[in-house]
């Protein structure tokens, strides 16, 4: 991706000696700082990219953008997932609330939630947040807020046909899936598959390849991860909107 971002749209930085400072960070302001990433995020989300991933939403319902981050977040998103220990992850789920359970024949996954007290956490959010400013600027879309956590997928754990959001029933209407494996070969599976409304028709076969970032309307996809035969790292996301007419914010999770 080339490009600036723009200064209504989107994050605001000064270069200061070589790195650059977010002047309008939205994390706690103990995060309003330095960064010690040496980042290129200048170049991240411009306008036209932007205008891009709204125009293939409202069309096709679905995108693939690879290399979409700079290389020094995704490096130190990688880092991240990479160096938790086994005590932060915890098994995944199915369902939300009241309906949460962990059910290993569904999903054998491990997750582990993303909040803004991790520096390369912040700055992730941070640009999930402009990009649910900019589609909401071009598709009036109503997305109030965005949730996320890392994946593990250890050998032979899988993730059966699901879709994110039952349609009416969920407050999720777009998901994303972030990819931080480098070198993933072909021999090494652990694909999304990606299928059409009727559940039956695969859209894409998607390569877990590091930066590659997938972006889909969360009612309308049915998806599955295929057992992968080495460790994949992933971080999912979803973009909610605010069903609660009562002033009340929707939870989370």
């Amino acid at each position: 991706m080339t490009g600036i971002f723009n200064k209504y749209l989107c994050l605001v930085f000064v270069k200061l000696g070589g790195i650059f400072e977010l002047s309008t960070f939205v994390v706690p302001l103990a995060y309003n700082r330095l960064l010690t990433l040496n980042t290129d995020l200048v170049e991240q989300l411009s306008c036209a990219h932007l205008d891009m991933i709204a125009d293939r939403l409202s069309t096709d319902g679905y995108l693939l953008l690879p290399n979409a981050l700079p290389k020094s977040l995704l490096s130190a998103l990688q880092q991240r997932v990479q160096s938790l220990a086994p005590e932060n992850w915890r098994s995944a789920g199915v369902g939300r609330a009241q309906q949460y359970q962990v059910n290993q024949q569904i999903r054998s996954d491990k997750i582990h939630w993303i909040n803004a007290t991790n520096e390369a956490e912040a700055i992730f959010l941070s640009l999930m947040d402009q990009l649910r400013q900019g589609l909401n600027q071009r598709l009036y879309m109503g997305l109030f807020d965005y949730e996320s956590h890392f994946s593990i997928y250890q050998s032979g754990d899988f993730y059966q046909k699901h879709i994110d959001a039952l349609k009416g029933r969920s407050n999720r209407v777009l998901s994303t899936v972030l990819y931080l494996n480098t070198d993933w070969q072909a021999a090494d599976a652990g694909e999304l598959l990606l299928y059409a409304q009727d559940g039956e028709q695969i859209l894409a076969k998607v390569a877990p390849n590091y930066g590659t970032l997938l972006i889909f309307l969360s009612e309308q996809f049915p998806h599955q991860v295929l057992a992968a035969n080495r460790d994949r790292y992933s971080i999912a996301g979803w973009f909610r909107v605010n069903n609660n007419r009562s002033g009340i914010v929707d939870p989370t999770r």
